[in-house]
């Protein structure tokens, strides 16, 4: 049993990754490996060349980027001065999460295999890769990769004689034990009890405006949210194009009224602590030590997003009526995703919302982190310009309350960039909240005197959705920029971005190809990002007179050069 040891590493950006980090772990368990699974850079690395099995989960962020726990571990691999055998001793395999519709997909995956054999690893199986492409999501990739991948593994590390692998519908131990505190003064409680302090980069902020840019009539309710910043030296925390991440949390009365149906209200203001129950399990860094119940469901745990298909998995272990529990397996099973996908993906219906129709289900307390999903940080573009609004953040999101304080945001780096040249011309393209880095990339232009700038917009109304209308046609009134609309619904043909990119086909082929314009793509990543860039190969078809295959290189060396960046969101 010794040698039966299974570390699973996760690079995660929006726990995507770990969640399928969690679930290879479930799984690993019931074959009895002792196993751990654990975000990459929180790996004590030094101990890397003593692992025999490793198999590593690694979204993509980004253009092609690693996710945000995954630098430091890939920084130390890459170290020049790691001998080439350093990792001989280790059997491992790769999972990749991300989106076929980026050039780069699966990057940081491909680049981790090719990097971990170069130092001496050796594949147990081939890269897996997750595709947010296929019509079932990252499972699409991910069940036929294990059903490959296990038997590779029980082959070369049997079960001991007599044991047998752990059914899948008995119930698993739970990962933590909540531990209610009656004695808030105890020395446990007083010494760990302390306020939760800063990580490096990150600072409160202030919302001090709040304004609904959508119609009141309107499905949709967009706002141009203004924060500021809560520190000394504010003026240049970030640059045109970055991202805020922000924590979020649910609404109070909104987790009073979830408590209340779970028939756990008598427990709302108990303090608790989270307790791990084994070694490979870790509390996250940024939530309090000692904390009510409430407070667990207020900033912790996501009850209001949209479960994956490990929430059905592991809700299943807790309904009494044979008829649900069926159906939740039927959902976690890879026979059942069609299913799944029409109850639960494509209606957007939340935690909160599954269990109020599986009304037999009695969750036990210890098993409420394994059930519930983490609350994940949100990352925003930013829609301003740290010189136009010096030491303030902007915004177009949805709702915030007005004086609000957002604790612990940073500040990362987007996809995009402007051009160095202030004089290259910029060609924007922003339907909806897709405008947010535009806004922010046309103030920094505007301040550096920049006069090419080219803006496309789409939304589906002229008076109810046009976000920043009345700054865009300033800018036209001055002779700062070229705007084109397209609003989708105003008539009875639906007119898009990209239709509008096709109706500029002259002038945007001189300005890409004589005048070597940056193009930049923000918005939603379901068929617009892909649609834009088959206007952009007809064009070059068109006005360049190439044909099929040499568009297509075209705009691939156009991606290669950064001169075409995009940044586009599920």
């Amino acid at each position: 049993m010794e040698s039966r040891k299974i570390l699973i590493l996760y690079g995660s950006e929006t726990g995507c990754a770990q969640d399928t980090a969690e679930r290879i772990g479930r799984q690993s368990r019931r074959r009895h490996f002792k196993t751990r699974v654990i975000a990459m850079d929180e790996y004590e690395r030094a101990q890397l060349v003593e692992e025999q099995l490793v198999i590593f989960v690694c979204s993509t962020t980004g253009q092609g980027d690693e996710p945000t726990n995954m630098k430091r571990f890939w920084k130390f691999l890459l170290r020049k001065n790691l001998p080439p055998n350093i990792l001989s001793q280790m059997e491992y395999t790769v999972f990749g999460l991300g989106d076929s519709s980026y050039q780069k997909f699966n990057y940081p995956a491909k680049k981790l295999y090719k990097r971990l054999s170069q130092l001496g690893a050796v594949s147990i199986h081939s890269r897996g890769d997750g595709d947010d492409q296929h019509y079932l999501g990252m499972d699409g990739g991910l069940d036929p990769w294990l059903d490959e991948l296990w038997p590779k593994i029980m082959a070369k590390y049997p079960l001991p004689p007599g044991m047998q692998i752990i059914p899948a519908d008995s119930t698993p131990p739970p990962s933590f034990h909540l531990e209610f505190v009656k004695d808030t003064f105890s020395n446990d409680v007083s010494k760990t009890n302390e306020p939760d302090l800063h990580h490096e980069g990150e600072f409160d902020v202030i919302v001090q405006k709040n304004e609904r840019i959508t119609a009141e009539d309107h499905f949709q309710d967009v706002r141009h949210i203004e924060l500021k910043i809560q520190h000394d030296n504010n003026e240049r925390f970030y640059a045109p194009g970055d991202v805020a991440v922000i924590r979020p949390k649910n609404l109070r009365n909104e987790v009073d009224a979830f408590l209340e149906y779970m028939n756990w209200s008598d427990l709302a203001d108990e303090q608790i602590i989270v307790r791990p129950t084994s070694e490979d399990r870790r509390v996250p860094s940024h939530w309090p030590h000692l904390m009510t119940f409430r407070e667990l469901f207020v900033s912790c745990l996501d009850i209001f997003s949209v479960p994956r298909r490990s929430f059905f998995e592991m809700l299943a272990f807790f309904t009494e009526d044979e008829n649900q529990t069926e159906k939740l397996r039927e959902f976690s099973s890879p026979e059942g995703q069609d299913d799944m996908y029409a109850y639960c993906q494509r209606p957007r219906r939340t935690v909160a919302e599954v269990l109020f129709d599986f009304q037999s289900a009695k969750i036990k307390l210890d098993y409420i982190l394994d059930l519930f999903p983490m609350m994940q940080p949100r990352s925003f573009s930013i829609a301003s310009d740290p010189k136009t609004h010096p030491g303030e953040i902007h915004l177009c999101i949805a709702i915030l309350q007005g004086g609000d304080t957002i604790p612990s945001v940073h500040i990362t780096r987007g996809t995009m960039q402007l051009p160095k040249d202030p004089n290259v011309p910029l060609i924007m393209i922003g339907p909806g909240t897709g405008i947010a880095p535009m806004r922010s990339f046309l103030e920094d232009r505007i301040y550096h005197n920049a006069t090419e700038n080219t803006l496309f917009v789409g939304c589906r109304y002229e008076h109810k959705d046009y976000y920043y209308r009345e700054e865009w046609e300033g800018y036209v009134n001055k002779h700062r920029l070229e705007l084109h609309t397209a609003f989708s619904r105003d008539q009875d043909s639906k007119i898009y971005v990209q239709d509008l990119v096709r109706q500029q086909a002259p002038a945007l082929w001189r300005l890409i190809d004589e005048k070597k314009a940056k193009v930049l793509l923000s918005g939603s990543s379901n068929k617009m990002p892909e649609q834009v860039a088959f206007a952009f190969k007809e064009l070059f078809m068109e006005q360049g007179g190439l044909d099929a295959e040499q568009a297509e290189l075209y705009f691939s060396r156009l991606e290669k050069s950064g001169q075409f960046q995009q940044e586009c969101w599920a």
